[in-house]
């Protein structure tokens, strides 16, 4: 049988013994962004869009939602309000991503690039994502930090601390 998954190293090998339980970074990612609307406003957020009313119409959410979600993602940490003026208008606030935010992204362009290829109709995304200098296409992968690629399989799994920065 081939191995598909990583290795748990030494005390985390036997997985009936230890809980991750709330520590799980996961699961608290999951709390701030877990939410289709909260994905949805991430993602409008990398392509530009700022404005309260831009997001609502562009996520087709309703104005109490995109104020929930927008709320949540600033008390976050992941956009912050700015404020801005428009000439013989009230002070007003348009949001955008920190470097939290965006930190984001190659988790956004992991969903985007799973979602075309696996749930767009013939693998074909509606839009190409490409890299400003060269053109080609931009996509998520897992690496190491020195670069290489990496297969899940070859990922080991140790109790925290005992990793080499």
């Amino acid at each position: 049988m081939t191995q598909n998954s990583a290795t748990f190293e030494d005390r985390l090998a036997d997985r009936s013994t230890w809980r991750i339980g709330d520590n799980c970074p996961i699961a608290k990612a999951l709390d701030v962004v877990g939410t289709r609307s909260a994905m949805l406003i991430l993602r409008e957020a990398f392509y530009g869009t700022t404005r309260f009313d831009d997001f609502a119409q562009r996520v087709e959410i309703t104005e109490a939602v995109a104020s929930a979600r927008l709320r949540e993602l600033t008390a976050a940490g992941i956009l912050m309000r700015v404020p801005y003026q428009e000439p013989g208008q009230r002070t007003r606030h348009e949001y955008q991503l920190t470097p939290m935010g965006h930190d984001l992204a190659p988790a956004v362009i992991g969903l985007y690039d799973w979602g075309a290829r696996y749930l767009s109709p013939g693998g074909r995304a509606p839009l190409v994502l490409t890299h400003q200098e060269c053109g080609a296409p931009v996509q998520s992968e897992l690496t190491c930090r020195d670069g290489h690629p990496v297969a899940m399989p070859e990922v080991v799994i140790r109790a925290g601390g005992n990793h080499k920065n």
